[in-house]
């Protein structure tokens, strides 16, 4: 998930900026939040992630995947937006097929990066008219480098919380945030991780979704310190994000972009699962990595959390594997079960 940055000392607060004249509503989906409290699949509802696909065969993979979803019950489905608007007209394309094509609820993602206020405005406007309800505000990575320097848009935004205004200003819409269990690796320290969320939900976002973690200790205390630093704030969802691990080449990236850290004993169990040849073992590091999501979701299941979010990149098979291993859906490919994908 794209990262939101702390806000700079100093800071003296939102920019002003000039509500639109004409006020776009969001369509005919509910809020994220009600859409998980009225969720009726078993134990706990549970929803996934997509990105923009690339080129044909990763757009039929995408739907296919979408179709599995649909037939289990995901209260809904994230599309991402690339660093510095990269995938912006992929997004906006996925999301309006989403909208016409299926019983999923979308959520938009939207970030600042690179884009001046009135070209935000554009993008939400664009998702009002498409019947989008929910967007996720991000502030978004630099462009190449996503742990590079962030240089702000002249005519742009700073930070997610003046987007989560902006949203608001522009339409009737849902809006929900990032968190970070292990704090943004931008923060000072977690307390201020903990004021940078909190401002966020205060200026309007009904919700979080965490980046990906392995810990659910650093999930917890997340959630503590939100409660801790504002009550009415802390009772919104905070949303764990989650991925079944496939690839340990593949997940090693995804730590090193988003500056996360992967538990020392995962590790040495997902490189003892792939071994010392040149190819990785990927069917023994899959089993490893099922088998720790499956623990860490019932983990979280226990703790109570709202929804299982699950990081897909746009396969199916992966998350239903966990779900069937939490009894929340069939095994892939048997029957009654959904399509194996």
């Amino acid at each position: 998930m794209v990262a939101d940055p702390p806000v700079r000392p100093g800071y003296p607060g939102p920019v002003t900026i000039r509500p639109h004249s004409d006020p776009v509503s969001g369509g005919r989906h509910p809020s994220i939040v009600d859409r998980i409290a009225a969720a009726t699949t078993p134990r706990v509802p549970f929803s996934v992630e997509f990105y923009p696909p690339r080129d044909e065969a990763a757009e039929d993979r995408l739907w296919r995947a979408a179709e599995v979803f649909s037939e289990l019950g995901a209260a809904f489905v994230s599309v991402t937006y690339g660093a510095g608007g990269s995938t912006r007209d992929r997004t906006v394309r996925v999301v309006e097929r989403v909208v016409r094509e299926t019983d999923l609820v979308p959520i938009a993602h939207l970030t600042a990066v690179g884009h001046p206020v009135s070209e935000l405005r554009e993008m939400i406007e664009s998702y009002g008219r498409a019947g989008v309800t929910n967007i996720l505000a991000l502030r978004g990575d630099p462009p190449g480098d996503p742990l590079g320097e962030w240089t702000p848009h002249p005519e742009g935004l700073l930070y997610a919380e003046q987007l989560v205004r902006l949203i608001h200003e522009v339409g009737d819409f849902h809006v929900g945030v990032a968190s970070f269990p292990e704090g943004h690796y931008r923060a000072r320290d977690l307390d201020h991780d903990t004021d940078v969320l909190v401002s966020k939900l205060r200026a309007g976002a009904e919700y979080s979704i965490t980046q990906m973690f392995w810990d659910v200790e650093d999930y917890l205390r997340l959630r503590d310190r939100v409660a801790a630093a504002d009550a009415e704030q802390g009772a919104k969802p905070v949303i764990p994000g989650l991925m079944p691990v496939t690839s340990l080449r593949q997940v090693r990236r995804m730590v090193e972009l988003s500056g996360c850290a992967l538990p020392d004993d995962l590790a040495t169990r997902l490189q003892t699962a792939a071994g010392d040849g040149p190819e990785e073992n990927r069917a023994a590091v899959r089993e490893v990595g099922i088998e720790f999501a499956t623990q860490l979701c019932e983990r979280l299941i226990a703790e109570g959390a709202p929804c299982l979010h699950f990081n897909t990149l746009n396969f199916s098979r992966a998350t239903q594997e966990v779900l069937a291993n939490l009894s929340m859906a069939p095994a892939p490919g048997v029957a009654g079960g959904a399509v194996l994908n």
